[in-house]
Formats: C-alpha cells, structure tokens, sequence
C-alpha cells in the first residue's frame, strides 16, 4: 500500500514537473517567434525604404526623358506649320499675279468686242447697200429672187432624183436576179440529189417456173386469195422466172411483194397461210413506214415532231407525184428551202419544218377531203405546229396569199424540186389520177369496206361488208358503180366492176361491165 502511494506521488510530481518544463519550453520558442517576426518587419521597411527611393529616382527620370520628347516633338511640329505658311503664303502671291493678268485679259476682250461690234455695224451696212444695188440691178426683190431660186433647185433636185431612182431601181433589179440565180445555183449543187423514176409494176423473181402453178393454186384459189387480200393485181406470163405486181398504190404493191417473197421462201403456199404472210408482211411494212419517217426527221435536222406526224410521213416512202418519190421530193425540198432561208437570214427551222410537211397530206388517200396543201396544214396545226409553218404549207401552192419570206422560199424550193429534168411525168400522175378516183368512187356507196383498182383501171374490185350487203344488194350495187363510172368520168374503155361480200375469206363474186362511153 505505502508503496502504491509512494509510486503515485512520484507520478504526480513527475508530471507536474513535466508540465512546468513544457511551459518553459513554450515560452522560450514564444520569444523567439517574436523576435524573428520583428527583425522580418525591420528587413521589410528597410527593403520598402530602398524601392521607395529607387522608384522615385526612376519617375523622375522618365518625367525627365518624356519632356524632352514632347519638346522635340513641338519643335518639329513648328517647323511644319511654318513650311505651310510660307507655301500658302507663296500661293497667294500666285493668284495675285493671276487675277492682274486676267484683269488685264479681261480688258482687252472688252476692247476688241468694241471693235467687233463696229465692224459688224460697217458689214451690215455695206451688205444693206449691196443688196439694195442688187434689187435696182436685177429688177427682183430679195423675196423674188429667193423664189427663183428655189424653184430651179427644186427642178434641179427633182430630176436628179427621178433618174437616181431609176438607176437604183435598175440596178437593185439586176442584183435581185443575179443574186436569186447564184441562191438557186448554190442550193441545187450543194443539193445535188438524183432520182429515178418511179413506176407502178414490181418484179418478184422466181425460183423456177414451177413456182408460178403454185402460185396460181388449184382453180386459182392462190392467185385469187393474193389479189384479194393485197388489191394488187398479179400478172403470171411467159416471162421466165418473174411474177410482175401492178398497182398504182406504192404500199400495196410493196406488201403483196414482200408477202409473195415470203411465201416462196417458206415453200408453203395455200389460202390460210396466204392470209397470215400477208398480214405480217402488212405490220413489217407499217413498222418500215415508221423508221422512214424517223429517218426523215432526224435528215431533215429541224427539231422534234408529234409521232402521228411521223408515221404518216413515213408513208410518204411509198407515195409518188408525178412518177416522183414524195418522201424523197420532200427531203430534198426541206434541204433546198434550209439552204435559200440560211444564205438571206430568214428561220432556218421554221422553213424546214414547213417544207418538211409540206405535201403530208399525200399520204391521207381517200381519207379527208381537200387539196393535199389544205390536208397538210390541218393535221400540222392539229399536232401542234406553230402558225408561221402552217401558213407556209397552206400557200405553197398559191390557195393563200403567202404573207412570210419562209412561206416564199418553200414555194421556190417546192418548184425547183419538181422542176428538175426527169424528176416528174406527167402521163403516170394522170394514170394514177385516174386509179384514185376511180377507187373514191367506189368507197363513197355504203357497206364498202374495201375498193382496189386492178388491171390498170379496167377492173375495179369493191369488198363489202356481209352484215350490211346481201347478194342481191352486191349485184344492184355493181351495176350503180359502173352506171356512176360511165356518168362522171371521162375516160375511154371498159371498167370491170366486181362486187365481193366475203368475212375474211374470198367469196362468190358478182360481176357487172361498165362502159365509160366518154372520150378523155
């Protein structure tokens, strides 16, 4: 126990001393951090002492060094301003010495108007007196004499005119000429286009000769069939090897010779088969037809055209004028009328477009009524054609007065066409003539569905519907058409007139004679 509290109490004391020492130890370091804080204070007003003489060491300095700038400165601004008084100064001196020198200009002008005037006055006096002698020397007035004068100017002047009116009108006439020839000349060599004449048979070669008795068919039921469904007329002679096809009509002529072409190829030659030949050779022909048309207008160079338009101009390829190829004719006359419109600067496109569908109306046979220039300009205006073509289509044959230089260039280049050596005949447009209104005749009465005129208008072939025509009507009706042939036309001969009612297949025909006791 006793030394249990011994061990405390020596604990106490120890700590009390501890703590005491510490104090001690605190209080030391205490004295010391203030004394470093003081001497740091001291250091930094002595240091604050230093910058603060220094800095005003170095304001004056620069307050010093700014002056003498500014001086320097002020000075040379001085110097400036006293060049420019003495320059400005040197100026007015010079316009001193102007303004005297005008002054003195200024008088002398004034003298010499004085002078002016004076001699002006004497002028007009001596003029006054000089006319005055005038008057008493000629025994005119002033007024009189000016009359005079104007009159024998006038004379003058009037005859003068009168003769180089003359001379102009002469020589503009010879120019229009010499230059209308050489425009002529030039467009038919650069045109330059051959043609050939163009008839109404075609030639299909044969095999052998054989081949005509298959042709013709038991009875003639072939050749029956052919001329029926084509409308050409087929002429089997004595001429080897050859099957002649006569037919005004260019398009049929071309699809009975393609169809019999056909035909020999494939060997097989009979009615039915017949039928089927003939109608693809009729869509072969039609699709050829198109592609001339296209290759028309892509020739022709003159824009883009309606597709109607382009398809009957392709049946232009099988269509003759005069013995002269249309298709052909119309190219060569969009090429002339193009090359006349170039050289005089009139519409190159328009006038080509005009001469394009100029005779587009050809290919419309027994369809519209009217000349071939007013169907023309009826089916441009209907596809969208401008006026300016139209009215060129409608007067290139003179049924409107032509009212634009386009429309006179298609009537020269039309002319030209036509006029070439051997370009055209007359007596095929008249034989053609006839077969077409032969046919026209025929297709008027009705339950005709087809006509075609054979045998070089001696036979005309009438196809009727069988619903609308019985037998007996077929015959009453080939008598009314040959009666009608032998009142209206006027043609030497004998028509035949044969009236078939069939449905796609040849039937009993029924026959009657016209006689046309008319001289041509």
């Amino acid at each position: 126990m006793l030394v249990a509290i011994g061990i405390l109490i020596g604990l106490i004391v120890g700590g009390t001393f501890a703590v005491i020492a510490a104090g001690v130890t605190e209080k030391s370091r205490l004295g010391q951090a203030r004394r470093l804080r003081k001497q740091i204070l001291d250091d930094a007003k002595r240091e604050a002492d230093a910058f603060r003489r220094e800095g005003e060491i170095g304001a004056r300095e620069e307050a010093v060094r700014l002056r003498a700038e500014i001086d320097a400165e002020v000075s040379e601004h001085r110097s400036r301003i006293v060049k420019v008084e003495e320059r400005v100064l040197s100026k007015e001196e010079d316009i001193d010495r102007k303004l005297t020198e005008l002054v003195r200009r200024e008088q002398g002008l004034t003298d010499r108007e004085t002078h002016l005037k004076q001699l002006q006055d004497d002028h007009k006096q001596a003029r006054e007196q000089q006319l005055a002698e005038l008057e008493r020397v000629s025994g005119m007035t002033v007024n009189e004499a000016k009359q005079h004068l104007l009159e024998r100017a006038e004379d003058l002047v009037r005859h003068e005119l009168a003769r180089r009116v003359r001379q102009l009108e002469e020589e503009a006439r010879i120019e229009a000429k010499r230059r209308a020839r050489n425009l002529v000349a030039d467009a038919l060599q650069r045109v330059a286009a051959s043609h050939a004449a163009e008839t109404t048979v075609s030639v299909v070669e044969l095999p052998s000769d054989d081949m005509k008795g298959r042709i013709i068919g038991r009875e003639g039921r072939n050749i029956r069939s052919l001329e029926h469904l084509t409308g050409v007329d087929f002429i089997i002679d004595d001429t080897p090897n050859a099957v002649v096809l006569s037919s005004f009509d260019g398009i049929r002529r071309e699809i009975a010779k393609l169809t019999l072409t056909k035909l020999i190829e494939d060997g097989r030659i009979h009615p039915a088969r017949i039928e089927d030949t003939y109608y693809a050779s009729k869509a072969e022909i039609e699709e050829h037809m198109l592609h001339a048309g296209e290759q028309a207008v892509f020739e022709a160079n003159c824009g883009e055209f309606h597709e109607e338009l382009v398809k009957i101009l392709g049946r232009l390829r099988f269509r003759t004028s005069y013995g002269q190829n249309v298709l052909k004719h119309t190219l060569e006359v969009v090429h002339l009328a193009g090359i006349m419109s170039s050289e005089i600067g009139a519409s190159v496109k328009l006038t080509k477009r005009a001469a394009l569908l100029h005779d587009i109306g050809k290919a419309m046979t027994h369809e519209v009524d009217g000349s071939h220039a007013s169907i023309s300009a009826q089916l441009a205006r209907r596809y969208g054609e401008s006026q300016h073509v139209v009215h060129a289509i409608e007067a290139h044959h003179y049924e409107v007065e032509p009212q634009t230089v386009e429309a006179v260039l298609l009537i020269s280049a039309d002319a030209i066409s036509a006029s070439r050596p051997g370009a055209r005949g007359e007596s095929l447009e008249h034989y053609i003539k006839r077969l077409e209104s032969l046919e026209e005749l025929a297709a008027q009465k009705p339950g005709v569905e087809k006509v075609y005129a054979l045998q070089a208008g001696r036979e005309i072939r009438v196809i009727v519907k069988p619903g609308e025509v019985d037998d007996d009507g077929a015959v009453l009706l080939s008598h009314e058409i040959a009666r009608e042939i032998e009142d209206q036309l006027e043609y030497p001969g004998q028509v035949k007139v044969t009236v078939i009612r069939e449905s796609r297949a040849v039937d009993v025909a029924k026959n009657a004679t016209g006689h046309m006791n008319h001289a041509a």
